[in-house]
């Protein structure tokens, strides 16, 4: 158990105990966290009209409203619960901003449907490092490459790698968030690196 999951949990229990301050203690805990997260899942073309502040800000109320059903049921862990009320607020958002900007919005076409922005911001984290030679095929054409092999992995395995690689989180972090060991969190990176260089490799 890490530093933080200790901090947590006796929080979560001072609250269970009606205390107001712990409370709120649980809710400002993960805003810097949340923060990042929302960022990178923000269609870009929002940016000049959403904050993500914003919308941790809305996910903080939401989170203080329902409280009290997390702390009687407890379905995730504290900071997975969080995630969760956040990506829904993203989605949310998302929705809100395509029907009254239905046609600036869904212009764009996207490789097999809806993909997050943090997709491609996985996207390009990817190519800064890629060594394959450039003289085979033209940037826009492994751009593409890298997206559809991530878009191939599931979802669990590519948050996974949104988490590492984007927000910067560690492993002790991400098994926090998921509720599952290092262990399993190393496992899962690694399945999901080796599968995408296989998708790339075989287009290579």
């Amino acid at each position: 158990m890490t530093e933080t999951t200790r901090v947590v949990q006796k929080l979560i229990d001072q609250a269970l105990r009606g205390d107001a301050d712990a409370r709120q203690e649980l809710l400002e805990l993960y805003r810097q966290n949340l923060r990042r997260m929302v960022a990178f899942r923000l269609d870009r073309r929002l940016a000049s009209r959403v904050d993500p502040s914003d919308v941790v800000q809305e996910t903080l109320a939401d989170a203080s409203t329902r409280m009290d059903e997390y702390l009687r049921d407890r379905p995730l862990p504290f900071l997975g619960w969080l995630r969760q009320l956040a990506s829904e607020r993203v989605i949310d958002t998302h929705r809100r901003h395509i029907v009254s900007q239905r046609r600036s919005i869904t212009r764009e076409d996207r490789i097999g449907g809806w993909l997050d922005d943090s997709t491609r911001a996985l996207t390009r984290r990817f190519l800064a490092n890629d060594t394959s030679p450039s003289n085979r095929l033209s940037r826009k054409e492994r751009r593409d490459q890298v997206m559809a092999a991530l878009a191939a992995l599931s979802s669990r395995d590519r948050e996974v790698l949104v988490m590492r690689y984007l927000e910067q989180l560690g492993a002790a972090e991400i098994a926090e968030t998921l509720g599952i060991t290092e262990g399993a969190v190393k496992a899962r990176l690694l399945r999901a690196l080796i599968h995408t260089r296989s998708l790339l490799e075989a287009k290579g």
